[in-house]
């Protein structure tokens, strides 16, 4: 028998990878079916993707009204749409949980699964393995603040309890999480402040950057602030930074805590760790003891769903005896906002890059007087035109930063597009781009 402890990503995908080869698989999911899909489906992408869909509805909605095409604005139910999406993602764990089931694995859902080293307990029954694979994924990082424990102070896991609609929210973070939040607050109605202890958004691609505080113009955005103290009685009612300007205070009804994750690893004993709780593990999935792989969040960043389903993927052929590692250099990700800002980029020293506006088209048409129809970016290395970077911004830019990520892993260059023929109508301009880029590359020659 193989156990799996965690029914998020890594561990449902590696389950049913392994079933269907034949294997015993007993997967371990504390949280109930509610607890199945992890955090993607109860507190992480399901969450965002649903409340972005009605944030963009009501943008669209309010831009139509603008130009007098419509004769009003939606107003928004928050209670109403928390309580559907509540419902929707439980149709969802319960799909999940029959698919994972007809493969043949069996779940225990319910009770806890730990390791001691290579000893494997189901709460505090020891049960016999062949192999394990953890993967319990991670839960939000929550900063050590006084005051963080107020009343009216969120965090993604905590979202269904806030009882309504903030008139004023304070969020805390700087990265992905936070922009996509503080996009989804603003475009409910709320008054909201992002604060970044550092740079907001970083280590993002400029460009990118750049169309994300453009599409985030409602948001006041507070950089290089480190968050002092949350102050309040009973709750919070106000957010306490420093910085460059000194000491101030934030007056808030509420404060949305969106500083990223770390791995929950604290049932995972006898493991190699790293600096926040990670499990240490090879190219092959495989951790410090012998037999024990690790998946997913548990691992560490990049805390991304698709990297999860692979790397179980990657632990369960392992255990299969199909010698498989994992390539890290190729992954695309995506910030969801107004639009879909979607990148990969390898660092490499010698690059040109070239940048253009996305085309208007469906989903971008009504937005070409305000000059937001997203961007198409490239960059290659000059002498043989091996794409080394993209930046895909429209409606769907998450699609083709995907398939373009999986054109660069194989080594596709610029060149390779010259007979490619596209869609059209399309929000897409990296396609297009790449021909031209090649053309420029040839008429140049060698360098």
């Amino acid at each position: 028998m193989i156990v799996i402890v965690g029914g998020g990503p890594a561990g449902r995908i590696a389950s049913i990878r392994l079933a269907n080869a034949g294997k015993q698989v007993t997967l371990v999911e504390s949280g109930g079916i509610d607890g199945i899909g992890g955090q993607c489906l109860h507190n992480g992408c399901m969450p965002v993707c649903a409340l972005n869909d009605v944030a963009r509805f009501i943008r669209q909605a309010r831009s139509f009204n603008n130009y007098g095409i419509t004769d009003s604005s939606p107003a928004l139910d928050f209670t109403a749409l928390l309580r559907e999406m509540r419902k929707i993602q439980q149709k969802i764990a319960s799909i999940l949980d029959q698919e994972t089931r007809s493969a043949g694995v069996e779940i225990v859902y319910g009770k806890h699964g730990r390791l001691e080293g290579r000893q494997v307990f189901i709460n505090d029954n020891r049960v016999e393995s062949e192999a394990v694979i953890a993967a319990t994924g991670s839960r939000p990082n929550i900063p050590k603040i006084e005051g963080i424990t107020l009343h009216n102070v969120y965090n993604p896991h905590t979202l269904q309890t806030i009882p309504h609609l903030p008139h004023r929210i304070s969020i805390i973070g700087g990265g992905v999480m936070a922009a996509e939040f503080a996009y989804i607050f603003a475009s409910f109605g709320s008054d909201v402040t992002l604060i970044s202890r550092s740079i907001f958004l970083k280590n993002v691609d400029r460009h990118i950057r750049s169309l994300a505080i453009k599409e985030l113009a409602d948001v006041k955005i507070i950089e290089n602030a480190p968050v002092l103290s949350l102050d309040g009685c009973s709750q919070v009612e106000g957010v306490r930074i420093g910085g460059n300007k000194g000491e101030y205070t934030i007056p808030t009804n509420g404060v949305f805590i969106a500083a990223g994750l770390i791995p929950r690893s604290e049932a995972l004993e006898g493991l190699k760790k790293g600096p926040i709780g990670e499990i240490i593990v090879d190219n092959h999935m495989r951790t410090s003891v012998p037999s024990v792989y690790a998946a997913g969040d548990v691992t560490g960043p990049p805390y991304l769903t698709p990297v999860a389903r692979h790397q179980g993927t990657i632990a369960a052929d392992n255990i299969l005896g199909i010698a498989r590692t994992i390539d890290y250099r190729f992954i695309p990700q995506s910030i969801n906002l107004d639009d879909e800002l979607a990148f990969c980029t390898i660092p490499t020293e010698k690059v040109a890059s070239m940048a253009i506006p996305g085309p208007a088209g469906p989903g971008t048409f009504w937005h070409v007087p305000s000059g937001t129809t997203g961007l198409a970016k490239v960059m290659v290395e000059p002498d043989e035109g091996i794409i080394r970077g993209i930046c895909a911004v429209g409606p769907g830019g998450g699609i083709i930063a995907s398939y373009l990520a999986f054109l660069m892993q194989n080594g596709f260059t610029t060149h390779d597009f010259e007979d490619f023929i596209e869609v059209h109508p399309s929000t897409d301009g990296v396609y297009g781009l790449l021909k031209y880029t090649s053309e420029l590359l040839k008429r140049r020659g060698p360098s």
